[in-house]
């Protein structure tokens, strides 16, 4: 070896690629590629963002006080059991790097988030997939995957990609089945787009139990994602190992003051709400009517499938042609299918007429 080698494992990853957000040839593209918040952020959290401007030769805020307390009362929530950091992505890292190493495994549902899987490989341990049920996590094809080895179980409720959510009662069962030395993981981070009456975003097992955490995001309601900005709520004792492990100035100055005046905003997060909970629906209807598979979805996505990749990726070819980004998803093993964001009005709308130009063409 004439060179420093990395951890065994680490050169199984395949990295994650992120949506893509740029057409050669196109200069006014709309990316729909990532779920980003189609309102935008706050113009408050805008405003709290360009206040701090002077102040960016000052270190943040070590511990995010203002900001827990502004989730804290947001959500109902002790803030002494909130972790922030920069985007939900971290926190989950850390999480894996604190429970998970070489020879144990971290079981999440086949089409979960790439990142479960790749955190797992980082620290040496084992990914194990469960197989889905019609493009939702199967609760005991997850159970019959834990072993004595299993040291996290994440779920992402709802899922990315698929846009499907499990109950409250599932998600209970799952808790149930898994010993108390498994770390249940809920990774809520479309949470505030759900208004079905049997979901829970997992507080209340993180409440009950010792083994549970949740995690979110502003990244998506709260449209700032640039600023990659997420949070956790967990037990006591995980709150501990989170704050020995994180770096002391994790999440920036300018993160904490938006993300501080965008739980303020109470009208523009309804405002996103409403927006999503008018045009999810809408696009949905539109593409089946066009004989395309549309999967339900609780988030701020959905999933539509061609039925074959070949296809699929015509139509992304078609779409960013019209200057429309969608997102292809083979790496979770849904080659035939593509993601498209709910975007603004006139956006949503172009999915509609480049996808029916599409279908006629190929007729």
């Amino acid at each position: 070896m004439t060179i420093p080698q990395p951890r065994p494992g680490i050169m199984d990853i395949a990295p994650y690629v992120g949506g893509k957000d740029t057409v050669e040839g196109v200069a006014k593209v709309s990316k729909l590629s990532s779920n980003e918040g189609a309102l935008g952020p706050s113009p408050r959290a805008m405003a709290a963002y360009a206040r701090v401007a002077a102040e960016l030769h000052r270190y943040p805020d070590g511990g995010s006080e203002k900001l827990r307390a502004a989730i804290g009362k947001r959500y109902g929530l002790d803030p002494a059991r909130i972790v922030c950091g920069a985007g939900s992505d971290e926190l989950l890292n850390l999480l894996v790097r604190s429970y998970c190493g070489p020879g144990d495994e971290l079981v999440y549902s086949k089409h979960g988030f790439l990142m479960y899987a790749i955190n797992a490989l980082g620290v040496g341990a084992k990914p194990v997939a469960a197989p889905e049920k019609d493009y939702r996590t199967d609760v005991d094809a997850m159970l019959a995957k834990v072993t004595d080895r299993t040291r996290i179980v994440a779920l992402a409720n709802p899922n990315n990609p698929t846009g499907s959510y499990i109950t409250r009662d599932e998600v209970k069962k799952l808790h149930a089945g898994l010993p108390k030395t498994t770390l249940l993981i809920i990774d809520a981070a479309y949470a505030e787009y759900v208004s079905r009456n049997d979901y829970d975003a997992g507080v209340e097992l993180v409440d009950r139990n010792e083994n549970v955490v949740m995690t979110r995001t502003f990244s998506k309601i709260y449209g700032l994602g640039g600023l990659r900005l997420g949070w956790m709520y967990g037990p006591p004792h995980l709150i501990d190992v989170m704050a020995r492990l994180r770096q002391p100035f994790n999440v920036n100055l300018a993160a904490q003051a938006a993300g501080v005046a965008a739980l303020e905003d109470t009208a523009h997060t309804e405002a996103s709400r409403v927006h999503n909970d008018t045009w999810l629906p809408w696009l949905s209807s539109e593409l089946t009517a066009l004989g395309l598979k549309v999967l339900p979805s609780v988030g701020n996505f959905i999933l539509v499938g061609f039925g074959a990749a070949q296809r699929a990726a015509a139509a992304n070819e078609a779409m960013m042609k019209d200057g429309l980004i969608p997102r292809m998803v083979a790496g979770y093993g849904l080659a035939e299918f593509l993601r498209i964001t709910v975007g603004t009005e006139d956006e949503v709308k172009a999915v509609r007429e480049s996808l029916a130009k599409f279908v006629a063409a190929k007729k």
